[in-house]
């Protein structure tokens, strides 16, 4: 049963000013050495952690704050290469009451030109 749905679009130009600390904390060491290996299309990879993360907290139902803090997302690969959400902390807590300790978690990923655009449902 679907328990919750998140959806994001955010423009990659606005990583492009960023500063190396406000990189560094908002996004993981893992997040920013996959950016970096893909130079030329770094901002965009930037753009989809970001809008993954925001997708998530919509389809968790909540925001950032007290409780969940930007490392508490995080996207991931598997070995195929696969986004996958990485969900930690206080968000891990929200996941769990609202759809329990065995809740599947799907992220989509898309980016096309200057946006990008993520996904993310929850099943219980």
């Amino acid at each position: 049963m679907i328990v919750g749905i998140g959806i994001d679009l955010v423009e990659s130009d606005r990583f492009l000013d960023w500063s190396a600390f406000k990189k560094q904390r908002i996004f993981t060491k893992k997040e920013l050495e996959y950016a970096d290996e893909d130079n030329a299309r770094a901002e965009k990879h930037l753009a989809n952690f970001w809008a993954a993360r925001e997708a998530a907290l919509k389809a968790l139902g909540t925001g950032f704050g007290d409780d969940i803090s930007f490392s508490d997302i995080s996207v991931v690969h598997d070995d195929n290469g696969r986004p996958e959400l990485l969900i930690a902390g206080g968000a891990k807590t929200v996941l769990k009451e609202l759809a329990g300790a065995n809740a599947n978690v799907m992220l989509s990923l898309t980016d096309q030109d200057n946006f990008s655009a993520a996904v993310v449902i929850i099943e219980k």
